[in-house]
């Protein structure tokens, strides 16, 4: 598509952006909704529409290649994930739920269940920094360097000549045996055929025609099939072998895509070398003039400081914005009662902010019970609302005629950079005329200017850096640091896959039960959904993960082969996270006693810092917790983290990039009260449904190489397939689709029968095992809230019926008595 059609897509996601902005800041106040259902869908309306404005910028800023323009677009892009965060927070703050069902929104709006799956900006790998790029380069050149080591130490050893002839000898007489068995075979069928008879001419006759016949219903059934497969294709319930491989325009589009991003990288450089010559020049012509004027404003406030109270002013310290405040459409009265509230908050503050805090939120709650439910404040509308008056002034209205190549701005480049400008030339002048207000003083009132708060800022610094993290490796390289871990086995390699590779269908009965009093299990495409939104978004973005709401740790749990490693695998592929393994297997008998474990920690989250973003893995994180340690694992230690572990996760600031993720098979065996302190979110993955079956065993299938034909029943083999995880289906899949079988596949079909005997080899997950993983998740925070809640409701209920059938009684008592 040409650059005016993303232009175009563009507006259009901002006229939608303003339309959900006036909704969501309206001029009078939103009363709060006691209709718990009522405020939930209006959320949901909302999510569901900035979800679809993140897919729209997404792919706008992919394709435009105006470097101003894509700025714009990158921090309006960044706000709107940030929203959609804090709207499925709202959501699961409300509903108590981590998974949620859209269906009546969805057909409100005129959507499809995959309008709902998180697109993954593209830019989280594209536009990786300089320094970011050259330590994964470092880092892939260790495992490379590490691994190839560590074949060499696996190859195989020397054999003497008398074990190689032994071996060789074996060989050669079980190929003869098979030789003279395969000879044997076919002389004794040989012997079988009977001798020919010269044929009567009837029995010529009857010959012939039984072949007319055999021929002719070949020739039928073949055609008969053909036009089968043919209106099949015409209605798209068979993929048209036309349309498995790309075709050319899918080619030829891409080809443009990467185009259009290789001239993205050369605006971009030809920006940033025109905004450091504008800079420079600005500096030049403009920057005394700028400063002098600064400097005439700032003597005449002070002599008509001077005049109204007869003395000097005090001038304002650089913290409190030095002499921006001055000129700020305030008399010189209102801007010393400013510097002097400012001064007493801050004596104030101390000892009395998280008092303060903790009332505040009681209140709010108490609040919101009595009144009823109200959204809670947002961190990214009043960047949204800037970012659309910025659209509106500059964008929506400006013709582009003459600039066909979308070049930068120059007029633009001066605008910006004259207030940046100005804000440091004003930063020497302060220094300047805080001097000079000294002399002044000395040399008229005889006395020495104000000491500001410098020192005190100091003093907070130094006490900051008390507080902080001790490094017990200062003189250590971080290639060096890389180097051990990599031999330690505490990074890992990332496996490359996709987001999109976790394969699985949509829940589209959720609404339909939660309305009936049943709770649904989510689906694969849930799951996909929530890491993406709580793992892919805030790792891939700084300003979302500082300023949406902040998720330390998650926690996978589910049986055996449903996909949480690769999960973990997909949320460090799709953000080019640096990957570390803190496994209790993964760490037995590495680093040694307290000071081991301690220095293990240290390397581990400061590595995870200075490659940031990363993951941290910890697999069997059941096993930190465990109630009772089974005997076989004493000497493994696995509860060998469960103290220093959560204690260093509290370092974890919200500039840091780094996720804790967990994975977790048998969570029942592990201390809940525990285990759910340290994760802040429990994601719960179920064994998969018949619709996501069905799309596993086709497109597994396919990928392996198979081809699906009517032969292969699908339906029944998802249907029998019904307690199988994902990964027990690959393994009876690889066992199935060999070599030999690809080559045969064109004269015997598969069948779905050939699957069954290898998958009956694993135990499926019953539904007595997937209940108790339900009642588990009942158990955690927000299961103990949502039960809490729903008891709630019932009591309320049951009052209001009470309360209807009671004046009913009174009635029939008193005409008994009449």
């Amino acid at each position: 598509m040409s650059q005016r059609t993303y232009n175009e897509l563009w507006a259009e996601a901002q006229v939608e952006l303003s339309r959900l902005l006036v909704d969501e800041v309206p001029p009078q106040p939103i009363p709060p909704e006691k209709d718990r259902v009522l405020f939930f869908q209006r959320v949901a309306m909302l999510y569901v529409r900035y979800l679809q404005i993140f897919r729209q910028l997404e792919k706008v800023y992919d394709q435009v290649v105006q470097p101003q323009k894509r700025r714009l677009i990158l921090y309006t892009l960044e706000s709107v994930m940030g929203r959609v965060l804090e709207l499925r927070n709202e959501m699961v703050e409300k509903e108590l739920c981590e998974y949620h069902y859209m269906d009546d929104v969805l057909h409100d709006l005129k959507l499809t269940p995959a309008d709902l799956e998180i697109p993954i900006p593209h830019y989280f790998l594209s536009e990786r920094s300089q320094a970011t790029e050259e330590n994964a380069t470092m880092l892939t050149n260790i495992l490379q360097a590490v691994e190839t080591t560590g074949m060499q130490k696996r190859a195989i050893k020397g054999m003497s000549q008398d074990e190689a002839i032994r071996i060789i000898q074996v060989a050669e007489r079980a190929r003869q045996g098979r030789l003279r068995a395969a000879l044997n075979e076919a002389s004794r069928r040989l012997s079988k055929i009977p001798m020919a008879e010269a044929p009567e001419p009837a029995d010529m006759d009857r010959a012939a025609i039984r072949i007319q016949k055999v021929w002719r219903g070949y020739v039928e059934r073949k055609k008969t099939k053909a036009a089968r497969i043919e209106d099949m294709t015409f209605l798209g319930m068979i993929p048209h072998p036309k349309y498995q491989a790309p075709c050319e325009a899918i080619i030829t589009a891409r080809a443009n895509e990467m185009a259009i991003r290789q001239r993205q990288k050369e605006h971009q450089d030809d920006y940033q070398k025109a905004v450091m010559e504008i800079t420079s020049q600005l500096i030049e012509v403009e920057g005394q003039d700028i400063g002098n004027n600064l400097k005439e404003q700032i003597r005449q406030w002070f002599i008509e400081c001077r005049n109204l109270t007869g003395v000097f002013p005090d001038f304002p310290d650089e913290d409190e914005g030095g002499s921006a405040i001055l000129f700020a459409e305030k008399d010189y009265q209102l801007v010393v009662k400013e510097m002097e509230e400012n001064e007493e908050d801050d004596k104030n503050k101390k000892g009395k902010g998280n008092d303060k805090k903790d009332a505040k939120k009681s209140k709010e709650k108490d609040a919101e019970e009595e009144d009823g439910l109200v959204m809670l404040p947002s961190a990214f509308l009043a960047d949204l609302e800037m970012c659309n008056k910025t659209y509106a002034d500059f964008w929506e209205t400006r013709t582009e005629s003459r600039n066909f190549n979308q070049r930068h701005e120059v007029e633009l480049i001066k605008e910006e950079k004259r207030v940046d400008i100005l804000s440091e030339i004003r930063i020497k002048v302060d220094e300047d005329m805080r001097q000079e207000l000294a002399d002044w003083r000395l040399a008229v009132e005889k006395t020495p200017a104000k000491v500001y708060k410098k020192k005190k800022a100091g003093k907070r610094d130094k006490k900051k850096k008390k507080k902080g993290e001790k490094d017990l490796t200062p003189d250590r390289t971080l290639a060096s640091l890389c180097q051990e871990m990599v031999e330690e086995g505490l990074l890992r390699q990332v496996k490359p896959v996709q987001m999109q590779d976790y394969i699985g269908d949509f829940n589209y009965l959720g609404t339909t039960l939660r309305r009936n009093d049943i709770e649904p299990m989510p689906s694969m495409a849930d799951v996909r959904q929530i890491v993406s939104l709580y793992g892919i978004l805030p790792l891939g973005s700084q300003v979302v993960h500082q300023k949406a709401p902040f998720i330390k740790a998650i926690l996978l749990a589910g049986p055996p082969g449903v996909g949480k490693k690769m999960l973990v695998h997909a949320v460090c592929q799709e953000t080019g996270a640096t990957l570390f393994d803190l496994s209790p297997l993964n760490i037995a008998g590495k680093y040694p006693g307290k000071s081991g474990l301690t220095m293990m920690l240290h390397l581990v989250f400061k590595v995870a810092r200075l490659m940031q973003p990363a993951v941290i893995l910890i697999d069997g994180a059941e096993k930190m917790f465990y109630k009772k340690v089974p005997k076989e694992e004493k000497a493994l230690e696995p509860k060998r983290l469960k103290k220093d572990l959560p204690k260093a996760l509290k370092l974890i600031k919200e500039e840091d990039r780094v996720l804790v993720i967990g994975t977790s098979k048998d969570p029942i065996s592990a201390d809940i009260k525990s285990m759910c302190k340290m994760y802040t979110k429990v994601i719960l993955i179920p064994r998969p449904d018949y619709g996501s079956r069905f799309i596993l065993w086709k497109q597994l299938i396919e990928k392996h190489g198979g081809k699906i034909t009517s032969a292969l029943d699908l339906s029944s083999l998802s249907k029998i397939s019904d307690g199988y995880t994902p990964g027990f289906m690959i393994q009876a899949i690889q066992q199935v689709i060999t070599k030999r079988r690809l080559l045969l596949q064109d004269k015997r079909p598969l069948t779905a029968i050939e699957f069954v005997a290898p998958l009956a080899k694993f135990t499926p997950v019953f539904q007595d095992q997937e209940e108790a993983l339900k009642k588990w998740y009942a158990k955690t925070p927000l299961g103990k809230k949502r039960a809490k809640a729903a008891a709630e409701r019932e009591e309320a209920l049951q009052a209001l019926n009470k309360t209807k059938a009671a004046p009913k009684k009174g009635k029939g008592k008193g005409k008994g008595k009449k």
